[in-house]
């Protein structure tokens, strides 16, 4: 009996960095174990087709994107869309956000291939456009925004990230049987088993202290504050500088740390140099083998958000967080899905953007109250137990398995024996 095939398609996988590439490198193979044919349509620095070590099909067209400017996303969607059409026909089509109205490419290769379509809302375009400060003419964004509504309402199912994410786009109009919430999930080489051997081991503040040293080049004892992962428009950082200005002189113990490159880290040195703070640290990216020690060096996390981005995209290092049983401060609107997990799981708190004098005393409160800490370090530990990544995948193969099976017939497809 012939296998379901799925063909994914987004900006970016790896070797190339960048959160959405990695979930769907894990999703995929995920679905490899369940019986699936995948192929993965993504950019590169150079065209190849070949079989991950998953076994995975990744066709990758050749782009450059050393300039990320409207007009090198239009190319990357226009290249993707060519290369589609030469590809062979599939069951099913997933779409991502990356490069944006990517639902439309995919809405249109599903209706070639006779497929059904899914999509996967990791950010919503062309709504998040202003919130990141791109500038476009009102007549063009009201362009992407028809054809974006169009190919969400002719998907099979919407896949949302977060419970915000499904309130926004129903009040868009796209009905609430089309959306499915599945939320993100931590790298999965992030063992949340490895919390509990931890504890086990009397489990201490700040984690390895050869590596702290090493990556900080500092033995000095710190209370980190760690911010790791993407700095961009959506993630404001003047609440957090001025939190970091009120405890710079009385707290010299408390240090901020941001790990990451781009035009956020960018402005980030330049408000430190500018207010003299002497209590940031600023690091590039760490080798994935060392993301353990990385977020286990901070020993509380940091998210921000706009609130203007409420429910057009969730920051995804929330659960990179709790895996390492960290707890979380979130800066953002109250109704956003990371702020509900905080509040319903007590994994740490959530703080309004501008609120920095609140921000510089939950970080002293969290510094100076150790039953405090480890409160919120023991809920967080049972979050990351109960919010497994194979759950995700299971969800999303079942959802999978539906669509097709509808649009196809019943494929007597096993379980997968790692993603159930």
């Amino acid at each position: 009996m012939q296998k379901p095939s799925v063909l994914f398609i987004n900006r970016v996988y790896p070797p190339a960095h960048g959160a959405t590439g990695r979930m769907l490198h894990d999703l995929a193979g995920a679905f490899v174990q369940a019986g699936w044919d995948v192929t993965v349509l993504t950019t590169g620095a150079g065209a190849s087709k070949a079989f991950d070590d998953q076994g995975v099909f990744v066709h990758s067209v050749k782009v450059d994107m050393s300039q990320k400017n409207a007009l090198a996303y239009m190319l990357v969607w226009l290249k993707l869309f060519w290369a589609g059409l030469f590809l062979a026909k599939h069951q099913l089509v997933v779409s991502k956000t990356d490069p944006p109205i990517l639902v439309v490419l995919g809405h249109l290769l599903a209706k070639k291939m006779g497929a059904a379509h899914m999509h996967w809302c990791q950010d919503v375009y062309p709504d998040l456009f202003p919130v990141l400060n791109i500038k476009i003419p009102k007549f063009i964004y009201r362009f992407m925004k028809r054809l974006s509504q169009h190919a969400l309402l002719n998907c099979d199912r919407v896949i949302v990230i977060g419970r915000c994410m499904a309130r926004h786009l129903i009040a868009d109009k796209i009905p609430a049987r089309k959306i499915s919430v599945i939320p993100n999930w931590h790298n999965p080489c992030l063992d949340v088993r490895e919390i509990k051997a931890k504890q086990d081991a009397d489990f201490v503040f700040g984690g390895n202290t050869q590596f702290k040293k090493a990556l900080f080049n500092d033995d000095t004892p710190k209370f980190r504050v760690l911010y790791a992962g993407n700095l961009g428009w959506a993630h404001p950082i003047q609440t957090i500088l001025g939190a970091a200005y009120y405890l710079n002189e009385d707290y010299p113990e408390i240090e901020f740390v941001f790990i990451g490159e781009g035009a956020g880290h960018e402005r980030l040195a330049k408000e430190r140099a500018r207010l003299n703070l002497e209590n940031i640290k600023l690091l590039p990216y760490q080798a994935e083998e060392n993301l353990r020690d990385v977020l286990e060096s901070g020993d509380i996390h940091l998210v921000s958000l706009r609130d203007t981005a409420c429910g057009l995209m969730v920051p995804c290092k929330a659960y990179s967080a709790m895996a390492v049983a960290r707890p979380l401060i979130f800066l953002g609107p109250e109704h956003s899905e990371i702020a509900r997990l905080i509040t319903d799981f007590k994994t740490g708190e959530v703080i309004a953007q501008g609120q920095a004098r609140q921000l510089a005393k939950s970080i002293r409160f969290y510094r100076q109250n150790g039953e405090a800490w480890y409160d919120a370090h023991n809920a967080a530990a049972k979050t990351a137990l109960h919010m497994r990544p194979e759950d995700s995948y299971k969800a999303w193969i079942d959802r999978a398995l539906e669509i097709v099976n509808d649009q196809f017939g019943t494929q007597n497809l096993s379980r997968p024996s790692k993603a159930a």
